[in-house]
């Protein structure tokens, strides 16, 4: 048995380190995942708690699946599960869920999380004392970057009250904006589920008489999933993501070129990422969520309202936010939830905390939580990839 909880930083000097490869200069090491010789635990001793976070992602069961299924392979005998995210630690409504391998078989063949989602909650100090009195000393918690803010900040809580606790994050954002990771659980899944928006937006706009189909995808700061889903359709004509500044109105703007599609090709289809409506909305939406998100405008209502190109415009839009989160786990990310579940796990019996689990460069590796926070993942407009879906759209830059 190790003799002590390790800190992270001291683990990265030991064995299994793995290069990440670049940020600016530096190279970044870090523990490749999976399973250790030794572990910290005793598992006859081990109350193990699972929780979910923010909102619905593709394959959120199958992660708390494969959770219970390893913890279970390791012999814990008690998995709960936290209801309603943060809040479940304080709510007296809300009891813990227990979890085994029979009752947990088959929920990877829903969408949804079995345990439910909410934002916001208690304060961490009385998070952690939610723990001490149920006798937690392994939490997995699925969100993410304000929700691993979370559970980083439960981490120190933990350290500072010396509690032999294992807290072990699990990234989980459809937007694929977690910093360093090649990408997340439930983006594969929002990509291929967009592409029957972006079809039925084609159709509409082909078979009207000058008609143009606008799509709106999630991308609260990334655009990954709008960038991703016009390559992969090749019906795109303009995509918009938060990375590039534009402009709607004026010579170089997207209503000019939606006119000169229209009068070219007799139709046109926008693909936008949620987020583009900070440029218009902000000042008149200064609301927030309860994870402290700016609630932006609807940019995609927006741009059908404006559509003014001198003659008249058939225009059809589409939101499939809900039907793409809500959906279960494609074949691609069913796989990446799996190694995530079981990696997660062997994390936590190696004796870390603090750390999430990711792909990084091909490779499943732990990561210290602060890394991973520290700020979001966005498309770079200088990458090949930017560039392969402006040439698949053939749109020019609109400044």
């Amino acid at each position: 048995m190790i003799s002590k909880l390790p800190k992270l930083k001291d683990c990265l000097r030991n064995a299994h380190l793995r290069s990440i490869g670049l940020l600016g200069n530096s190279v970044h090491m870090v523990h490749r995942a999976g399973p250790r010789d030794k572990i910290y635990f005793k598992p006859e001793e081990v109350k193990a708690a699972i929780v979910t976070c923010g909102g619905l992602c593709p394959g959120l069961n199958d992660v708390i699946r494969q959770i219970v299924v390893t913890l279970e392979i390791y012999g814990v005998k008690k998995i709960v599960g936290i209801p309603f995210g943060y809040r479940g630690f304080s709510d007296s409504n809300l009891a813990e869920m227990p979890l085994s391998r029979k009752m947990v078989q088959n929920i990877h063949l829903s969408g949804g999380s079995l345990l439910g989602v909410s934002r916001g909650g208690p304060t961490i100090s009385e998070i952690v004392d939610s723990m001490e009195e149920r006798g937690i000393n392994m939490l997995f918690v699925l969100g993410g970057n304000g929700t691993h803010a979370g559970a980083n900040a439960i981490h120190e809580e933990c350290r500072k009250r010396r509690l032999k606790v294992a807290v072990v994050g699990v990234p989980k954002t459809i937007d694929n904006d977690i910093l360093f990771m090649d990408k997340t659980f439930g983006f594969d899944t929002a990509v291929e589920e967009a592409q029957r928006a972006i079809y039925s937006a084609y159709i509409e706009a082909h078979s009207a008489y000058r008609g143009i189909g606008i799509v709106k995808l999630m991308g609260r700061s990334s655009g990954f999933i709008a960038m991703q889903a016009s390559l992969a359709s090749g019906q795109i004509d303009i995509c918009l993501i938060p990375e590039v500044p534009f402009n709607l109105h004026g010579p170089n703007g997207v209503l000019s070129h939606l006119k000169y599609l229209l009068e070219t090709k007799g139709s046109a289809v926008v693909c936008v990422a949620e987020e583009r409506g900070r440029l218009d909305f902000l000042q008149k939406t200064n609301a927030t969520d309860a994870s402290g998100n700016i609630i932006f405008g609807d940019i995609g209502v927006h741009i059908q309202q404006e559509v003014e190109i001198g003659f008249p415009a058939d225009v059809k839009y589409i939101d499939p936010t809900y039907m793409i989160r809500a959906c279960r786990a494609n074949a691609s990310d069913g796989i990446l939830c799996t190694v995530l579940g079981q990696n997660a796990v062997h994390g936590a019996f190696a004796g870390y905390s603090g750390i999430t689990i990711g792909i990084c460069n091909t490779h499943y590796v732990y990561f210290p939580i602060p890394e991973v926070i520290a700020q979001p993942k966005v498309v770079d407009p200088n990458s090949r990839m930017w560039h392969r879906c402006l040439t698949s759209t053939g749109q020019p830059d609109f400044i």
